[in-house]
């Protein structure tokens, strides 16, 4: 149920443009897009680094993120365990290996390339309270 609502979810945003320092490029809006698009920006890096760090982040987020669900499967990327799926054996491999919560972490570095791309306070505002969500999360399922 979790995974199918996320992609329904995810299948009714419209697409809207996004301007980047160089491109417009047409994409499907997450929330997190949306709200940024109408916020103020305030350039908070300066080049070359306005790009490589929120490029470095966001990869490096998003290996972290696609290689945990990758060590979980779907069962226990989607919270198999809180229904009674629980696993064979504790995942150990990367990258739980590295971070004790990968998909938690590579979020959060995802949220904060994007804010940093869109030059947003705002999204670095919305990342710190994403991260405390994350961390009451954690509370619940340690």
């Amino acid at each position: 149920m979790i995974f199918s609502f996320g992609i329904l979810r995810d299948s009714l945003y419209v697409p809207t443009q996004i301007g980047t320092r160089k491109f417009s490029t047409y994409t499907w809006a997450n929330s997190f897009n949306r709200a940024l698009a109408e916020q103020p920006t305030v350039p908070m890096l300066v080049e070359p680094y306005a790009t490589r760090v929120p490029i470095a982040l966001f990869l490096t987020g998003q290996l972290f993120v696609l290689s945990s669900t990758w060590a979980l499967g779907i069962t226990g990327t989607f919270l198999g365990d809180y229904f009674g799926i629980l696993m064979d054996h504790r995942v150990e491999g990367f990258p739980f290996n590295v971070l004790r919560d990968p998909m938690y972490v590579g979020s959060t570095m995802c949220f904060t390339a994007t804010a940093l791309w869109r030059e947003s306070p705002a999204g670095l505002m919305i990342t710190l309270y994403v991260y405390v969500v994350y961390i009451i999360a954690l509370r619940y399922e340690g």
